[in-house]
């Protein structure tokens, strides 16, 4: 397929200008991919390793990842359950990975003669899904670069007006997309990157573009990095997580998560109304590591097993460790505890066994069955202190097994860290600072 073909398909299609979509989204696909991934050593490997421009460029002469399958990736996606994909169009390392006519550093330029980001944008339209591209300000190897321009007037000036230069050539290639995530604002806030001036132009070339708070600016969205920590006060937002302890193909990283670790990030997400981008990193031929491929089919198959009911369309169901504030839920040993309408979710992730016990129920619950196999479970209610019985001995479901409690109205969870809650006002959990994080 010819580049334009593929630019032909992405401007037919039309993007949802409500920011809505992007809360209800709950789960996105991350794509760290560029001639990083050649290395194998992860996506900081030029600046930890004080690789200079002129030798990190000569990767590009043998950059040919010919086994990369964009349709794969967002076939991927939609086995997953995944709802949008945000894939790098330029990491800090500066190799754009589409045609540019700003440098001859590009992926259609090197041995690859490939767009990737048209390729990409074209596969996740094709299945519904919506597209973010990620963009780096920081640039390693175009000069001056961003060391130069802190230093020096003349410098500056010539930096960000390419900077701007990139990012306005990049959104009128590729029209329309949901959103432009900025990385890489070091080493300057958002007076000195002129972001007011940035978004004020992304906008004028698309209005319907979301865009996260990496520019200094703060955004659309918050994008918590390695932790699920919501904004507060809350506002849209995205965790983006790795799914070993790497964004860019590490070969030397296999500490993978499990697909019960990603359901609990989800059900996470899904309690503070926030979304989990799971990030995933091809190697340099475009493979993706199998590892990957199989935790996110996993999750995929446990979503269309029921989970989904208890992680998309949730309503907000947080606690605070200082007061009870306006918040309706608490924590749990066995795990997170989601909520939609008059039902609960209880993630089990760790099966209690036969009997299970919940208390602080403010409700009068109704009905009781196991999610995944939507066998009823009996049980008895005494105030706030429900009390399961004839659980399975062995969970029903393989990946992480969730009690679903239907109520006569809105459920709410409290306790404290008495035995019993004072008639009193009282402190949640810690009567001042916390060093919990939470």
């Amino acid at each position: 397929m010819s580049f334009n073909t593929v630019l032909d398909e992405i401007s037919t299609v039309n993007s949802e200008t409500s920011p809505s979509w992007f809360s209800n989204a709950r789960y996105g696909l991350f794509v760290h991919f560029g001639l990083f991934s050649l290395l194998g050593r992860g996506e900081w490997v030029m600046n930890r390793e004080s690789i200079s421009p002129s030798d990190y460029a000569k990767f590009a002469l043998s950059f040919n990842p010919h086994r990369f399958d964009a349709a794969r990736l967002a076939d991927l996606a939609v086995a997953g359950g995944m709802k949008y994909v945000v894939f790098t169009t330029m990491h800090h390392e500066g190799f754009r990975m589409y045609d540019s006519q700003l440098t001859d550093f590009t992926s259609v330029r090197a041995a690859a003669r490939r767009d990737f980001v048209a390729e990409m944008i074209a596969a996740s339209r094709a299945r519904g899904l919506k597209v973010g591209l990620y963009h780096s300000l920081n640039n390693w190897t175009d000069q001056p670069d961003a060391v130069a321009a802190y230093e020096d007037t003349a410098d500056y000036n010539a930096f960000i007006t390419r900077t701007h230069a990139r990012i306005r050539e990049l959104l009128e290639k590729y029209k329309p997309v949901d959103i432009l995530w900025y990385d890489g604002h070091w080493p300057f806030t958002a007076d000195g990157w002129r972001s007011q001036e940035m978004n004020a132009m992304v906008r004028s070339i698309q209005p319907h573009i979301l865009v996260n708070g990496r520019n200094g600016l703060p955004g659309d969205f918050s994008t918590p990095e390695g932790h699920l920590g919501a904004p507060n006060p809350w506002r849209p937002w995205e965790a983006c997580m790795t799914l070993n302890d790497s964004w860019g193909y590490h070969a030397g990283d296999q500490h993978w998560k499990s697909p019960a670790d990603v359901v609990e990030m989800l059900a996470t997400c899904a309690q503070y109304r926030g979304n989990l981008l799971l990030n995933i990193g091809p190697d340099g031929e475009g493979v993706i590591p199998e590892p990957s491929v199989k935790v996110i089919r996993e999750v995929g198959a446990w979503l269309r097993r029921g989970g989904s009911e208890a992680i998309f369309d949730t309503d907000k169901f947080t606690w605070n460790l200082n007061d009870k504030g306006s918040h309706r839920g608490d924590w749990n040993h066995h795990g997170p505890v989601t909520a939609k309408g008059r039902c609960l979710y209880w993630f089990l992730r760790r099966w209690p066994g036969v009997s299970a016990v919940l208390s602080g129920v403010q409700e009068r619950l109704r009905h009781a069955s196991l999610l995944s196999s939507r066998q009823p479970v009996s049980f008895r209610q005494e105030g706030d202190v429900v009390r399961f019985e004839g659980l399975p001995a062995v969970p029903d479901d393989p990946v992480c097994p969730v009690l679903r409690l239907k109520f006569e109205d809105p459920p709410s969870l409290y306790q404290c860290g008495g035995m019993r809650v004072p008639c009193y006002p009282h402190p949640h959990y810690d009567p001042g600072l916390s060093d919990i994080k939470h």
